[in-house]
């Protein structure tokens, strides 16, 4: 296993195995299950926080993408074990939080993707922007800083 150089310290990670079902016509990674990872690392590392959906639904709150970006490196495939890293680099503490990750191949050690989402917190029963409560601010801090993420 080649040595994993993270874009920023202790990241958040949740592995993930390339499956068949993944693959497309250029036998490898379909891009749309790389967003699915994102969704699913963060929502894993959300619940790691302790903001599960009972939490959110107990607040009334929950966290909804408003944007995804993402470029690619490299391609994945068949049998490949992917690291998927989260950081949370912005937080406003009122509305917007904003999430990097980095997915790599664990056996080479290569960037496949770096991306980002940016979400908005929500009131449940509404679906209307509102502010995060305290409960949030507090358990999404920064864990990396990016200089015009915060």
């Amino acid at each position: 296993m080649s040595e994993i150089v993270w874009d920023h310290p202790a990241p958040f990670i949740h592995e993930v195995a390339v499956e068949a079902n993944h693959i497309d016509d250029f036998q490898h990674t379909n891009n749309v299950v790389y967003l699915s990872w994102m969704a699913k690392t963060a929502w894993e590392h959300s619940k790691a926080l302790g903001l599960d959906f009972t939490a959110y639904a107990r607040l009334n709150r929950g966290m909804v993408v408003r944007r995804h970006e993402l470029e690619y490196f490299a391609a994945s495939h068949e049998g490949d074990r992917v690291l998927c890293a989260t950081w949370i680099t912005g937080n406003d503490r009122r509305l917007r939080l904003r999430r990097r990750f980095q997915m790599v191949n664990a056996k080479t050690g290569v960037t496949l993707l770096r991306g980002l989402s940016d979400f908005v917190c929500i009131n449940i029963e509404t679906g209307k922007a509102t502010r995060m409560p305290p409960e949030f601010v507090a358990a999404y801090a920064l864990t990396a800083t990016v200089e015009g993420d915060a």
